[in-house]
């Protein structure tokens, strides 16, 4: 009789570690949900990746001394692609640039033109079909707060997709200047975002909820820069990135495409860039020695004087000689613009049109 209880008691100890062990005599299979058919709605964030992702591009850029990576997405059947200026500039007159799509096909690129003031270049490839352009929308309606969705490849990983809010509208913001001499300086009157944009966003568009492009991803601040808005800068988001109202970049991306070059408005004046009052000042002397407001020039014409103070331009108000070239900026060569101003302490308003300069 012992002998058989402790038999017993053997057998239903093992029978019993067994199960503990492997969760039973049968097969376990934990309920899960069934395949969906994939469709979402357009205005959700994977129906507006689904919806812009065919158009974006992923540029691959290398030149004599440098390299580097960006995005850039598809202006026409055509082949013309939009992307940053800063993107394109390691290839110089003699660098490759290759084109990588949503699916993986490669092909190469040829600069159609760029401008440094805009930060905005169009390339073009050729012997490709089935090109899918992005539509434009109009970055005049957008509204802080207004959802968006950035697409890019940060640290190139391509065909990336963020999302976020408009933080903020015209946002005066200076970036570039790694050469010294202010060549490569953009001015920017950009939309603020804090969709997360990090290396190799540049380029790339931001669109709204019907997938159409409000702005061209371009600049972040960086935590531990603590200076301004950075391009091509290899720090991370904080939640700070600035794009290029798409208004702006379809001019420029039409007179790149057609003439190979931008126009920037004018008003025909050299300011004093180490003034540090509030406003911009007009100079004393222009680059060249002569007068600081062109003869003739729009500023001349609106009766606007060397050391007169320009404190708004169109009811916004500028603070430095930065703020005001990126208002400036921000309009078309031909505009009427009001600006206030003032003079030996008193406070006047003046109405020019703006002139017109090639840019680089």
């Amino acid at each position: 009789m012992l002998l058989l209880a402790l038999v017993a008691g053997g057998i239903g100890g093992g029978v019993g570690a067994y199960i503990e062990r492997n969760g039973g005599l049968t097969t376990v299979e934990l309920p899960q949900a069934g395949r969906d058919n994939g469709d979402r709605a357009p205005d959700s964030v994977a129906g507006i990746a689904a919806s812009a992702l065919p158009s974006v591009v992923t540029l691959h850029v290398s030149g004599t001394a440098e390299s580097g990576t960006g995005t850039g997405f598809v202006l026409d059947g055509q082949g013309h692609i939009l992307t940053n200026n800063h993107v394109v500039a390691p290839a110089g007159s003699s660098g490759d640039i290759t084109v990588t799509f949503s699916t993986g096909e490669t092909a190469s690129a040829e600069l159609v033109g760029k401008d440094s003031g805009y930060d905005l270049a169009v390339v073009r490839v050729r012997g490709v079909s089935g090109l899918k352009p992005l539509p434009l929308g109009n970055s005049d309606n957008v509204q802080v707060g207004d959802p968006v969705v950035a697409i890019g490849a940060p640290f190139d990983l391509s065909n990336t997709v963020t999302s976020g809010i408009i933080s903020a509208k015209q946002r005066p913001i200076t970036a570039g200047g790694e050469k010294g001499d202010g060549s490569d300086i953009s001015y920017v009157d950009a939309l603020q975002t804090d969709a997360p944009i990090n290396p190799g966003n540049s380029g790339g568009p931001l669109v709204d909820s019907r997938a159409h492009v409000i702005g061209i991803n371009s600049a972040i601040r960086a935590a531990d820069s603590g200076r301004g808005p950075e391009s091509g800068g290899q720090s991370g988001s904080i939640g700070l990135g600035f794009a290029i109202p798409i208004n702006q970049g379809k001019r420029v991306a039409e007179e790149l495409i057609s003439t190979g070059k931008a126009t920037h408005p004018v008003i025909g004046v050299t300011l004093d860039m180490k003034y540090t009052g509030d406003g911009a000042k007009v100079g004393t002397k222009g680059a060249d020695g002569g007068p600081a407001v062109a003869e003739d020039g729009p500023a001349d014409k609106a009766g606007i004087k060397s050391g007169d103070v320009i404190t708004q331009v169109e009811g916004q108000r500028v603070h430095s000689g930065e703020e005001l070239i990126v208002k400036i900026r921000a309009h078309r060569p031909g505009d009427d613009l009001d600006l206030k101003l003032t003079r030996g302490g008193k406070e006047r308003t003046v109405t020019l049109k703006l002139g017109s300069a090639s840019g680089t």
